[in-house]
């Protein structure tokens, strides 16, 4: 995230973003530790345009959130993960016990691929993965295919996890829709928006993601605010505490909020 240029980056209609055939890079590993202690390794694709080669702050920071409240959250849900990347968030919420989980990412071969590597690599879960499925999904188009995965033709998602996708701001709106159009209707489902604002001058800008939510019907609260150790990307410029700064939101359909 070092280019003032890349504030956007599109989400379809058949065009492949600036610099997406630069010249293919070996895939890479890294590691998450859960609270129990365990390792999970993942493997991140060598490069890709649409960031999938980074294990982003948002996604831990989101994926421990989800080990903390895991009865509330995870234990017998639905679970969606939108802008996947590596699958982590979706992965923890598999090994926490998790219904039934859709890890999903642009439709892009690369992507999917090595999403599907990492559900049947992955030793803190039980092979096959039965419950887990990596699909590539373009966000605001027809959710069919995302629901086809559940029990029942009018089944929702419980839980959609969102990790660090609101940088992208010309699919504000899309992925509004989405939240839309997966999520249940019911009291206990939420979309868990977890970000950190690379670019701090633009962080109005990510936030205007979130006045979107509430103009069509949705709920929003903030749950989280955790300080890295570190930034991730050093080079760039703007307030260094903001670009070590996770926050985490919370999204609920307004008509369904506890009273």
């Amino acid at each position: 995230m070092t280019s003032d240029d890349e504030e956007d980056i599109s989400n379809g209609m058949f065009q492949e973003p600036n610099g997406y055939f630069e010249p293919e890079k070996p895939a890479k590993y890294t590691e998450y530790t859960l609270l129990t202690g365990q390792n999970l390794c993942l493997r991140l694709v060598g490069h890709n345009p649409l960031w999938g080669h980074y294990l982003w702050n948002g996604a831990q920071v989101l994926s421990t959130y989800l080990q903390i409240h895991a009865p509330q959250l995870v234990y017998g849900k639905d679970v969606l993960e939108l802008g996947a990347g590596a699958g982590l968030p979706g992965l923890v919420a598999a090994i926490l016990g998790a219904r039934k989980v859709v890890v999903t990412d642009y439709p892009d071969v690369e992507l999917v691929e090595n999403l599907e590597h990492n559900i049947y690599t992955c030793a803190l879960l039980e092979q096959p993965a039965t419950n887990v499925k990596a699909e590539g999904y373009l966000w605001g188009s027809p959710a069919k295919s995302l629901l086809a995965h559940l029990s029942a033709p009018s089944q929702r998602f419980d839980v959609l996890l969102l990790a660090d996708l609101l940088f992208n701001h010309s699919c504000h709106g899309a992925l509004v829709t989405t939240i839309l159009n997966t999520l249940a209707h019911t009291p206990e489902a939420r979309a868990l928006v977890f970000f950190t604002p690379y670019r701090p001058w633009l962080l109005e800008k990510d936030m205007a993601f979130f006045d979107l939510c509430r103009e069509r019907g949705l709920e929003v609260q903030k749950v989280v605010e955790e300080v890295m150790e570190k930034v991730m990307f050093e080079d760039d410029r703007g307030n260094e505490m903001l670009r070590r700064t996770v926050f985490g939101f919370e999204i609920r359909w307004r008509d369904e909020v506890d009273t």
